[in-house]
Parts: C-alpha cells; structure tokens; sequence
C-alpha cells in the first residue's frame, strides 16, 4: 500500500477525498519516483497521533526529524498580522514552553513564524499547506531551510503542490493532533486560528488564552475563547502549568 498510496497522493495533489475513493476502487497505479521522505498510514513510523482524527492523513510528506512527532507538545497560534505586543507574548510564551514541550505551528507569517524562530533552539514542528518545495510566505524562506535541516516540516501535500487557500483551514486538524494542548496568542473574531482551536476541541485538547483589552478586535477570539471556558494566560506563573 506504501507506493500505491504515493501514486494516488502525487496523482491527485494530496487530496484526501480523491485518494479514498482511488483507495476503495482499487484504481490502477504504477510505482512513482518521489525525491524525498514520506510516511504512509501503512507504515509503523506512521505517527500515531493523527489516528484520532475523523481524516487521519492517507501520507504525510516530511523533511527532518519525523520523531519529534512523538514528543510532548504545544501549538503556539494566532494572527498573521499580530499587534507587536503579541509578538512579544509569543517569544516569552515560547521561551518557557520549549524546555518542556515540542511547539507546533503552521509556518505561516505573524505568530506562527515567531513562534517557531523562538523554538529553533529547541524542537518545533511546522505544518503547512502546500509542497515541501514551495515556500511559502516567501518571507519565511530562511526559517523553511533552517527547519528541514534540524527541525520537522510536515505536510499533506507532495512537491509542486501550490498553497491553495482551502489548504490550510484543512491542514490545522494535523496541528490540533500533534499537540497535547494549544496556546491562542492573538485571534480576531473570524480566524482561522479558531479552526484550529475548533479541530482541537473535537479532540478534547486543552485551549490556553492570552487575554486582551476590552473591545480590541485584534484580541476578539481570544476574550470570546476564554468567556465561553479556555483558559486565561495572564503571566508566567500561568505558563508554567501548561
């Protein structure tokens, strides 16, 4: 099933729904040369965390250190346009975390990369939305490069693959289900961040908030985050119970 499944993957540019019905039709397939590491459902390193998922992914595309997926974790997420405030809170949150946990994110611009580059001293896992080979935002070309080499970049998608945008909300269940809980940094009303959030409420994973001033929009799903039960991140001492 291993190569069969990297036939439809490449066939049908990692699309989950595609690669089912290739898999239930038992669709014809050839061996395909594929010039990087991949993991399948199939395989025994297949990381277990993503069995819990409704869409566990079919095959995951990876460049690093794929163990780290076995690792305690967090996901440290919000804006891509963060407040500098936030981007400060990222770097102290994270500074605490990472003795403790792997962090996670999306390696999107704004806190995703702030997280990450505070975490690259330590262990961090990045999930994206398209091919290995496409960086993207390209502002974060040196962060991808870094990360492949000592680090773990994770992704659906085979290479070639664009960032198309429904991409991504998609691609947050894999980060709800690497990390044992998730840190919410910034998040406006509507936000992809709070799909994620959403993924990792289906999996019963704690959700921490940092608060923010009333009426800040910037800040809207955090404070709605915690007035409907996450839990509020107000200094160190908070952190340090994650």
């Amino acid at each position: 099933m291993r190569e069969q499944i990297l036939c439809y993957a490449i066939r049908y540019h990692g699309e989950w729904h595609a690669i089912k019905q290739a898999i239930l039709r038992n669709e014809e397939w050839e061996r395909c040369d594929y010039d990087g590491y991949y993991v399948t459902i199939y395989d025994k390193e297949y990381p277990q965390c993503f069995l819990q998922l409704e869409y566990p992914p079919w095959i995951l595309f990876y460049a690093g250190r794929l163990e780290l997926c076995s690792l305690p974790s967090c996901a440290v997420i919000g804006s891509r346009m963060p407040t500098q405030r936030s981007i400060h809170i990222t770097q102290q949150v994270v500074k605490q975390l990472a003795d403790r946990y792997v962090i996670v994110s999306g390696l999107a611009k704004g806190i995703d990369a702030g997280a990450h580059t505070a975490a690259c001293n330590k262990h961090t896992i990045g999930v994206i939305g398209c091919g290995l080979d496409v960086v993207y935002p390209k502002e974060n070309a040196r962060l991808y490069a870094y990360m492949k080499q000592s680090q773990l970049i994770l992704s659906e998608y085979p290479k070639g693959t664009k960032p198309l945008a429904y991409h991504f909300p998609w691609r947050n269940r894999l980060i709800a289900a690497l990390s044992d809980s998730i840190v919410v940094i910034e998040a406006k009303k509507r936000s992809g961040t709070l799909l994620t959030v959403n993924e990792a409420l289906n999996l019963s994973k704690p959700i921490y908030c940092i608060p923010h001033a009333f009426a800040d929009p910037a800040g809207y799903g955090c404070n709605l985050l915690i007035s409907q039960g996450a839990n509020i991140l107000v200094d160190e001492a908070d952190i340090a119970l994650i």
